[in-house]
C-alpha cells in the first residue's frame, strides 16, 4: 500500500481494496495477501459484520448417507426455481474444500468421536433432507470471525482500517465522463470513504475491488441484522450504473425472539437449529401448527415458516408463537445451544422449561449485486461476494446455512479471476479528483432528515414485508420515492457524515425492493402478493434485473 497527501486530501493505493470485514471479505483478503497489498475498509469495528451473529453454521456435504445431489436438490427446491442450477452445483462441490479451509484458518467447529475418529457434530435445518451443518455448537458466525480476524492481523500484507465508511465507487463518472447506454463498460478504480472518527474523506485506489459489505436489513423496522446492515454495497453499485438482482427476495427469519414491550429494532436471533435439534413451533395454546402448512412441519423452509407464523399471528390476534424444546433433554439443550439460552435466561426464559416467544424479523437479502460464476459485477475491475451479492444460489429463498458456504466459495471463484485480471493490466490510474467536502453542515437541518429513516423503516415493514399486495407497494413506493429526493437534495448541499451515508443508502435500497417488487406479478419464494398469490412459471421464472439505465427485466437462470 502507498500513501500520498496533499493539503486537503489524502490517497491511498493498493492492489485489493475490500470493503467489508465479515467471512466474505476477510476470507478474500487472506487469498489475496498471497498476490499483493490488501486494503480493508470497514465501517465500525473489524468483528462487526452479519457473519458475527450467525449461529447455525455451514451446510456442507460429510455425512455418509448425504450426497451433493441431495444437497443440491435441498437447494434447488428451496430456491423455489429461481437458482442457477451450475452456480448451485459449483458450490455445493466445493463446500468440503472451503470448510477444512476454514479449519486451516483456525476456526474450531463442534466435533464429536465415532468410530474411533474425529468427526463433525452435523447438525440440521429447516428444508435439509439430511444433517449437513457444521457448526460451532450456537456461535458458529463468531467463532469464524475471530479465526479470520487472528489471520488477518498476523498478515503484513494486509491493513485494515476501522470506522471508515465507504460513499461511493469511483467510475468513469468521477472523471465526468458521459457513459451512453451500450456503449461501453464502466470501470471500477476503488471507493470514496469517509474516516468517521477525523471527519475527513480518503480516496483509496486500487486495481481490484470486492464488495463485501454485507446486507440491508435495517430497511426494515425489525430485523436481526447488527446497525451496520444498511445495504451499502448494492447502492452504491447501483448508483454507479452496475446491475442489481432479485431485490424482492427478502428473507424474514422466521424465529426472533420476542420481548413485548421491549422490542428494539434489532431482534436476537432463535436459529433453526433449534427446529432441527427437535423444537416444535405451537400457539400460545399449544396446538402444533406448521403440519397444516408444509410436510416438513417445523422443518419447512423459512418463507413458508415465517408466512405461516404471520398467518396464525393474524387469524389468532396474538403477538407471538413460541417454540417448544421442553420435550427435549434440558442438559442437551444447554449444551448445543449455550448462546441462546444464555441470552433467554438474561431476559427470565429459562427454555429448558418454558416455550420461547419468537417472531419474524427481516433477516437476509437474497438478491444484490449480480454477479456471474466468478463474482465479477457488470463493472470491470469490482467483484461481489456473500450477501452483498446475488450469486445465483439462492434464487427466491435462501436454504439455512447456504450464505456462509456461498460466501467463502466465492472469494476463492473471485480471487482466482482477480489474479488473471491483474496479470493483463497496468498498475495506473487515472485521475481521479479528490473529494469535493465545500458543502456546509446544518445540525438543525440534520434533525429533521434524519427522521426520514424511522419513516422508511416502517413503511418497509407495514407494506412491503412478509405478505404484500399492489396498494400496499403502489403506496410505499410514492412515498419513498418523496423521501428520496428529499435525501438527495440535502446529500447534495451538506457535508458527509456516516448518518447521511447509511440514509442515503437505505433509501435507494427500499426504493429497489419496491420497485423488484411490483414488477414481479406472481408469488414466488420470498415473495408473496395477495394480487397473484400463484406461482406463475410461464411468464416469471426469471431473475429481476434492474439498473439506472433500464427499468427492472428478466434473465432467466
Amino acid at each position: 500500500m502507498t500513501i500520498s497527501k496533499t493539503t486537503n486530501s489524502t490517497k491511498y493505493t493498493s492492489d485489493f481494496l475490500v470493503i467489508g470485514s465479515g467471512i466474505a471479505g476477510l476470507s478474500f483478503a487472506l487469498r489475496a495477501a498471497r498476490y499483493g497489498s490488501v486494503v480493508i475498509v470497514t465501517k465500525k469495528e473489524r468483528a462487526e459484520s452479519n457473519t458475527n451473529y450467525a449461529q447455525g453454521g455451514i451446510a456442507s456435504v460429510f455425512a455418509p448417507d448425504d450426497s451433493f445431489e441431495k444437497h443440491l436438490q435441498d437447494t434447488l427446491q428451496g430456491g423455489a426455481g429461481l437458482c442457477h442450477e451450475n452456480i448451485v452445483e459449483m458450490v455445493v462441490r466445493d463446500g468440503p474444500e472451503e470448510v477444512y479451509k476454514l479449519v486451516k484458518w483456525g476456526t474450531a467447529f463442534s466435533t464429536k468421536r465415532e468410530a474411533g475418529k474425529e468427526i463433525f457434530d452435523l447438525g440440521r435445518e429447516g428444508g435439509h433432507s439430511h444433517n449437513r451443518i457444521v457448526h460451532a455448537k450456537d456461535r458458529t458466525g463468531q467463532i469464524v470471525e475471530q479465526a479470520l480476524l487472528t489471520s488477518v492481523k498476523e498478515n503484513p500484507n494486509i491493513t485494515v482500517f476501522e470506522n471508515h465508511a465507504a460513499i461511493d465507487l469511483l467510475t468513469e463518472h468521477q472523471l465526468g465522463s458521459t457513459i451512453e447506454r451500450g456503449a461501453k463498460r464502466l470501470h471500477c478504480w476503488g471507493a470514496y470513504v469517509l474516516d468517521i472518527e477525523q471527519e475527513h474523506v480518503k480516496t483509496f485506489l486500487a486495481r481490484i475491488t470486492i464488495l463485501a459489505t454485507g446486507g440491508c436489513g435495517h430497511v426494515y423496522l425489525h430485523t436481526t441484522n447488527p446497525s451496520i446492515a444498511t445495504g451499502d454495497g448494492v447502492a452504491m453499485t447501483y448508483r454507479a450504473g452496475g446491475r442489481i438482482a432479485n431485490m424482492e427476495f427478502m428473507q424474514f427469519h422466521p424465529t426472533s425472539l420476542y420481548l413485548g414491550s421491549q422490542l428494539s429494532n434489532r431482534h436476537f436471533l432463535i436459529s433453526e437449529a433449534v427446529r432441527g435439534f427437535g423444537g416444535i413451533l405451537r400457539t400460545k395454546d399449544g396446538e402444533d401448527f406448521m403440519p397444516k402448512y408444509h410436510p416438513m412441519a417445523s422443518l419447512a423452509p423459512r418463507d413458508v415458516v415465517a408466512r405461516a407464523i404471520d398467518s396464525e399471528m393474524k387469524k389468532r390476534g396474538d403477538s407471538c408463537v413460541y417454540i417448544d424444546v421442553t420435550h427435549l433433554d434440558a442438559e442437551s439443550v444447554r449444551q448445543r445451544f449455550p448462546n441462546i439460552s444464555s441470552n433467554c435466561l438474561q431476559n427470565k426464559i429459562d427454555i429448558t422449561k418454558e416455550l420461547i416467544p419468537v417472531v419474524p424479523a427481516a433477516h437476509y437479502e437474497c438478491g444484490g449485486v449480480l454477479t456471474d460464476i466468478n463474482a465479477r459485477t457488470s463493472i470491470i475491475g469490482l467483484y461481489a461476494c456473500g450477501e452483498a451479492a446475488c450469486t445465483g444460489l439462492h434464487g427466491a429463498n435462501r436454504l439455512a446455512s447456504n450464505s456462509l458456504l456461498e460466501a467463502v466459495v466465492f472469494s476463492h471463484r473471485a480471487l482466482d479471476n482477480a489474479k488473471t485480471y491483474l496479470s493483463r493490466t497496468h498498475n495506473t490510474f487515472p485521475d481521479i479528483p479528490p473529494w469535493d467536502d465545500s458543502g456546509t453542515f446544518n445540525s438543525e437541518e440534520w434533525v429533521l432528515i434524519s427522521h426520514d429513516k424511522e419513516e422508511i423503516q416502517r413503511l418497509m415493514w407495514d407494506y412491503v414485508g412478509i405478505v404484500r399486495s399492489n396498494l400496499r407497494l403502489q403506496r410505499a413506493f410514492r412515498r419513498v420515492k418523496f423521501i428520496e429526493k428529499e435525501i438527495e437534495t440535502f446529500y447534495k448541499r451538506t457535508r458527509v457524515t456516516e448518518g447521511l451515508i447509511e440514509l442515503r443508502n437505505l433509501v435507494c435500497i427500499a426504493s429497489l425492493i419496491i420497485r423488484s417488487a411490483l414488477h414481479r406479478k406472481e408469488s414466488r419464494g420470498l415473495h408473496f402478493t395477495t394480487d397473484y398469490p400463484k406461482k406463475d412459471d410461464e411468464h416469471w421464472q426469471h431473475d429481476t434485473i434492474i439498473s439506472r439505465s433500464r427499468k427492472p427485466r428478466g434473465q432467466n437462470p
